[in-house]
């Protein structure tokens, strides 16, 4: 897949439309559910990702191999991003879908795990934000410690702290939302 990317990324620095047309659809709904953990606010991720991409299309040619496609275009998500929300006037929203698409289950097994994700969804959002990147970059993007260095342009130290923060945080904030909902 790699390869297949950084194909792309040649066709695309040389004005292939089709080629950036193929990697603008593999990567919105990516991006997509990455920036959601930092904005919110589905209008302003729709934006950012169009900026991120507008972003690889002209900057094409200057990626120079020094890491993967996908933590170079993360990378420019994530700055594309802390510029936009620094911009907004609008408070940040959640329109988080707490699931789609479930399973069918017992009504009991179905309040249960709406409760869980409600949990999960709130204690995630009481995280400041950049241990909030650090962790879904983590956990829904499977980025390591050194590709999430290099996507918000600070050192491995600091990622490895905000996430030891993070765990936490989080260990706290689910101990007392279990309580409430038992």
């Amino acid at each position: 897949m790699e390869e297949h990317e950084v194909q792309l990324l040649g066709l695309i620095a040389r004005g292939d439309r089709q080629a950036f047309e193929v990697l603008y659809r593999a990567y919105f709904p990516r991006l997509a559910r990455f920036l959601d953990k930092m904005s919110r606010n589905a209008f302003l991720i729709e934006e950012i990702v169009n900026d991120t991409m507008l972003v690889v299309w002209q900057k094409a040619h200057t990626f120079n191999h020094s890491c993967k496609v996908s933590t170079w275009i993360f990378s420019i998500a994530y700055r594309q991003a802390l510029k936009a929300i620094n911009k907004s006037d609008d408070p940040i929203e959640s329109d988080f879908e707490l699931y789609h698409g479930a399973i069918r289950n017992e009504p009991e097994q179905v309040i249960t795990r709406q409760q869980l994700q409600m949990a999960i969804h709130k204690a995630l959002n009481e995280l400041p934000m950049e241990q909030r990147v650090v962790v879904s970059l983590t956990y829904f993007h499977d980025m390591d410690y050194k590709e999430i260095a290099v996507t918000m342009d600070c050192p491995v130290n600091t990622v490895k702290t905000r996430m030891f923060h993070a765990r936490q945080k989080l260990k706290n904030i689910l101990s007392s939302h279990h309580e409430e909902i038992l």
